[in-house]
C-alpha cells in the first residue's frame, strides 16, 4: 500500500512538474534513436579511498573502492558519471548511527565513507582519485561539498541537521564547483540534492539553486543497487544487483535505452561494498545486449529529452538550443514537440539559463518580487524582455501577432509565421533565428 501511494505522489508531482519550461531539467532518461543501445551510470558519495570489502577478488586486495570502478569500467569500455562530494569531515559533533539503518554513519549528518574515516572520501582529500576519474574520460557532478541536506525529512532523517535557506545550499554547492574547477579546470554541469530531498526551509527547491549555478538535475530511472543493507548472504547482495538488471533485458532487450543507472561508490549501509563484484556482471550482461555505457553528459548532449527524438522534425534545431542554454523543455524533461505554444513558452523558450540564472539571484538578494516569482513561473521571461504586460495571458495560446510582436521588440526580428498559432516543434525555425546573431 505505501508503495502505491509513493507511486501516485511522484505521478502527480510529475504531472505537476510537466506543465511548466524550466532552466533546470531533471534527467531520467532520454529517447535514443531506434537500434541504438545506449545507457549511462551513475556513482555517489566518492571518490572513495578505502579498500573494497569484502575482498572477493584476490585481485583487488588492498584496492581502494574508486580505483576498483575506475579499473571495472576501463575493462568493458565503459564511461560513467561519479556525482561526488568534497567532505564530510566538518559535520562534526555527531554520534555514529546504527548499522544497517539509513543514518548508518551518522546521526545528525552523513560521513563518507563511514564515521571517523571522512577524509578517506571526497575531492577535497581526495584530489588524485579525481585526477583519475578524468584521466578516465569519466564525468563528474556535484553532489554537495558537505553533502547536507537541503531541507527537512521528517520520514526517514527526522535527526538530520539542514540547511535553512536558498543561499547555504548554493554556497556548498559553489564550494565545491570552485574546487573541481580551479583544480582541473573542469566544469561541472549538473547535480543531484543529498537523498533527493529537494525543499529548502525558505520556500525555494533545489531548481532554484541549480538554476542559479547553471545546473541541470541529475536523477536516475534504474536503481543499480549497491546502497542498501546487506541480507546476511554476499552472493545474495550481489544477486540482487545484478538479476534485476538481467530480467529487466530478458523481458524487454530495449528496456534500458536512453536509461541512467544509479550506483554507489562507497559503501552500503552495512559497510560492504558490493558493487565491486556486481558491476562487472552488469557490464558483462549490458554489453551482451549490444550496450554502450556512456556519462549522462553525452548522452544528454545528443539525445537531450525523453520525447523528442532525432526523427523528429525540428530536432537538430531543439538540440543545437539546447546546447546554446535557451529554455526549450519541461522540469520532466519532455519536450512536447505537439503541443499548441503559449504565450509564457514564447518568452521562455526565448532566453539563456544564464540570464534566468542572473534575474533570481537579483530576486534572491533584494527580496524583492518573491510573490511574483512563486506565484508566475514565466515571471523572470516576461521581467527579461520588460513584457510584464504579458503576465496574465502566459496560459493562452500566442497568436502570430503575439510572436510577431515580440520578436521585433525583443530582438529586432521580424519572423514569418502563417498560421495563428504554431505547435512548439514549429516555434523551434522561429528561434532558429537566434542562432543566427
Amino acid at each position: 500500500m505505501a508503495r502505491k501511494i509513493n507511486r501516485k505522489i511522484k505521478q502527480r508531482r510529475r504531472e505537476v512538474a510537466g506543465k511548466y519550461l524550466s532552466p533546470v531539467r531533471r534527467l531520467e532518461r532520454f529517447v535514443v534513436p531506434k537500434g541504438e543501445r545506449i545507457v549511462a551510470m551513475t556513482f555517489d558519495d566518492g571518490p572513495t579511498n578505502m579498500p573494497v570489502n569484502p575482498v572477493a577478488d584476490p585481485e583487488l586486495e588492498d584496492v581502494s573502492l574508486t580505483r576498483a570502478l575506475i579499473g571495472i569500467m576501463s575493462e568493458f569500455s565503459a564511461k560513467g558519471t561519479f556525482n561526488v562530494i568534497g567532505t564530510t569531515e566538518h559535520n562534526y559533533p555527531d554520534k555514529i548511527g546504527r548499522i544497517n539503518k539509513p543514518t548508518w554513519s551518522g546521526v545528525r549528518h552523513d560521513h563518507y565513507p563511514m564515521f571517523g574515516k571522512d577524509k578517506c572520501a571526497g575531492a577535497e582529500n581526495q584530489k588524485e582519485l579525481i585526477g583519475e576519474l578524468l584521466k578516465n574520460g569519466h564525468e563528474i557532478s556535484n553532489h554537495g561539498y558537505r553533502h547536507v541536506l537541503f531541507g527537512r525529512n521528517s520520514i526517514v532523517y527526522g535527526s538530520r541537521e539542514h540547511f535553512s535557506n536558498i543561499n547555504e545550499v548554493v554556497d556548498d554547492l559553489k564550494q565545491l564547483h570552485e574546487l573541481i574547477k580551479s583544480e582541473f579546470g573542469y566544469e561541472i554541469t549538473m547535480s543531484r540534492p543529498p537523498h533527493y530531498i529537494d525543499r529548502i526551509p525558505d520556500g525555494f527547491t533545489s531548481y532554484d539553486a541549480y538554476a542559479l549555478m547553471g545546473y541541470d538535475y541529475l536523477a536516475a530511472s534504474f536503481d543499480g543497487g549497491g546502497w542498501m543493507p546487506t541480507v546476511g548472504d554476499y552472493r545474495e547482495d550481489v544477486r540482487k544487483m545484478t538479476d534485476p538488471v538481467k530480467n529487466c533485458l530478458r523481458a524487454d532487450a530495449d528496456a534500458l535505452c536512453g536509461q541512467i543507472i544509479f550506483q554507489k561508490d562507497g559503501f552500503n549501509m552495512s559497510l560492504m561494498s558490493p558493487v565491486v563484484t556486481a558491476l562487472p556482471e552488469q557490464l558483462k550482461v549490458l554489453g551482451e545486449y549490444g550496450y554502450r555505457v556512456v556519462t549522462v553528459r553525452e548522452l544528454k548532449d545528443n539525445y537531450p529529452f525523453e520525447d523528442f527524438c532525432d526523427l523528429s522534425k525540428n530536432f537538430d534545431i531543439a538540440r543545437e538550443l539546447d546546447r546554446e542554454g535557451y529554455i526549450i523543455g519541461y522540469k520532466t524533461n519532455e519536450f512536447k514537440p505537439d503541443k499548441t505554444l503559449t504565450v509564457g513558452e514564447m518568452a521562455m523558450m526565448a532566453m539563456k539559463k544564464s540570464d534566468y540564472g542572473e534575474t533570481l539571484a537579483q530576486i534572491i538578494s533584494s527580496g524583492n518580487d518573491r510573490k511574483k516569482y512563486f506565484k508566475q513561473p514565466y515571471y523572470i521571461a516576461f521581467r527579461h524582455f520588460s513584457r510584464e504586460d504579458l503576465m496574465e495571458r502566459a496560459g493562452m495560446e500566442a497568436t502570430k501577432e503575439d510572436i510577431v510582436s515580440f520578436f521585433s521588440d525583443s530582438f529586432g526580428i521580424v519572423p514569418t509565421i502563417r498560421k495563428n498559432t504554431i505547435k512548439r516543434f514549429e516555434y523551434l525555425e522561429v528561434l532558429s533565428e537566434l542562432l543566427k546573431s
